[in-house]
């Protein structure tokens, strides 16, 4: 088997690392990839938004499945290029996407279908008067939201009126997000605690990963500005099966009946971004896609083989496949370059890899690096690498990968030493 994978981040390296453990022992082609990726197959030079080079890439190397990992070329209409040309993938269609890539059609799907998420309303530049209005009637706080994709870093949490008008300024009339912030959606502030749960599904049948909760935020106590994410954790005791329960009959069942009823059906990785609120869980956002960090967690958790999962959910037989589980927890500590998510250096020589990924279950996987002519790993990015560890409970995953962390050596390296801490307390409060 011949498989294909669109992206260059931690994410991405996920997935080759999952895809490799299969028995069917696949052929694995990641564009562009990484330094980690081209340790488990050929990384190729094309762009993950370069639709025309990548349907191409497909077609020269007749691979059997594509695995899609951000968003953008899923927005850009990659699966249904692929489709056209009968090559098997594993993500959404344009239409289908749009649940990521306009919040504002989110939003507006979700009141048509009645999934519980958060009071908005959407706006403007043409509306940026009534904007304002409506921040004054609503008050503070209040989150701000960019519509289109932002690298994660569009939705600004608000705690003051001043605070709100910053942000709505910043995008309606500083034009700081570009396009994405053509259209923004003002909303409620939640109250509650995030968790991620993800679903794979062919369009009728789906399964669902372990939940998992991100740590968004760059700083400590989660301050500071929003980031791609600094660590998550699977399965995240917040999620209950009470909980579980209802996500999956009060947003995803919903979600998937309705994008078929409006003749997108949804196939692919659903990724819901929850608020487990007082009253249940409630949406924050829809990603197409796994998440990363989040993948890094939720891959290794995933007990079978994980390219007969794909290759099945692309070809809409999902209902062959038996999911299960591992027994286990996991942790990710995402190394990140001093300055993140402002700007920062490259070019800078990673150290300690070897000895990081020789300690039991513990995975190193890259996200910003680049190998240089003279064999050395060096910097490439904002978030460098995501140091993964399993272990039979949170607390001693997240020993290890803390413990992975240590050994690893660049300049400017930092990182968050908080990961996992609301799911420890709550194990410990039972």
């Amino acid at each position: 088997m011949r498989i294909l994978i669109v992206g260059s981040g931690g994410r991405e390296h996920a997935l080759a690392w999952g895809l490799a453990q299969s028995p069917e022992r696949p052929e694995l082609y990641i564009a562009p990839g990484n330094a980690g990726t081209e340790t488990l197959g050929e990384n190729v030079p094309v762009a993950a938004d370069d639709l025309d080079g990548l349907l191409a890439l497909a077609r020269e190397r007749r691979v059997d499945l594509v695995v899609v990992g951000p968003e953008q070329p899923l927005v850009a209409g990659l699966v249904d290029r692929l489709e056209a040309a009968g090559v098997p993938v594993v993500g959404p269609t344009a239409a289908a996407a749009r649940l990521e890539g306009s919040k504002a059609f989110a939003k507006a799907f979700m009141q048509r279908h009645g999934i519980p998420t958060a009071a908005h309303r959407t706006f403007t530049a043409r509306d940026y008067d009534a904007a304002v209005a409506y921040l004054d009637a609503v008050g503070a706080p209040v989150v701000v939201k960019a519509s289109g994709l932002a690298a994660g870093k569009g939705a600004v949490v608000c705690s003051t009126r001043p605070e709100a008008r910053a942000a709505l300024d910043a995008m309606l009339r500083e034009g700081r997000f570009g396009a994405a912030g053509d259209e923004v959606v003002i909303e409620e502030y939640m109250q509650g605690e995030e968790a991620s749960v993800f679903a794979l599904t062919d369009g009728t049948d789906y399964v669902l990963l372990a939940p998992a909760q991100d740590h968004k935020r760059i700083g400590e106590g989660d301050t500071g500005p929003n980031t791609g994410g600094m660590g998550a954790y699977a399965p995240a005791p917040v999620v209950t099966e009470a909980v579980l329960a209802r996500v999956r009959r009060e947003i995803v069942e919903p979600t998937l009946r309705g994008m078929a009823a409006e003749g997108h059906p949804y196939r692919g990785i659903l990724y819901v971004g929850l608020m487990i609120t007082e009253d249940g869980p409630k949406v924050v956002e829809y990603n197409c896609r796994l998440g990363d960090p989040e993948a890094q967690v939720v891959i290794p958790l995933l007990a079978g083989d994980l390219a007969v999962l794909f290759d099945r959910l692309a070809r809409g037989r999902l209902r062959e496949v038996n999911v299960a589980l591992r027994p286990a927890a996991a942790a990710c500590v995402v190394l990140a370059s001093q300055g993140y998510p402002g700007t920062y250096q490259k070019g800078f020589v990673i150290e300690g890899l070897d000895e990081a990924g020789a300690l039991d279950d513990v995975l190193v996987l890259h996200a910003g690096t680049r190998r240089r002519k003279d064999g050395a790993v060096v910097t490439a990015g904002g978030r460098v690498l995501a140091v993964t560890a399993l272990a039979p409970d949170l607390a001693g995953a997240l020993e290890k990968a803390y413990r992975g962390a240590g050994l690893i050596r660049f300049e400017g390296k930092y990182y968050r030493r908080d990961i996992g801490r609301k799911g420890l307390l709550r194990l410990r409060q039972g």
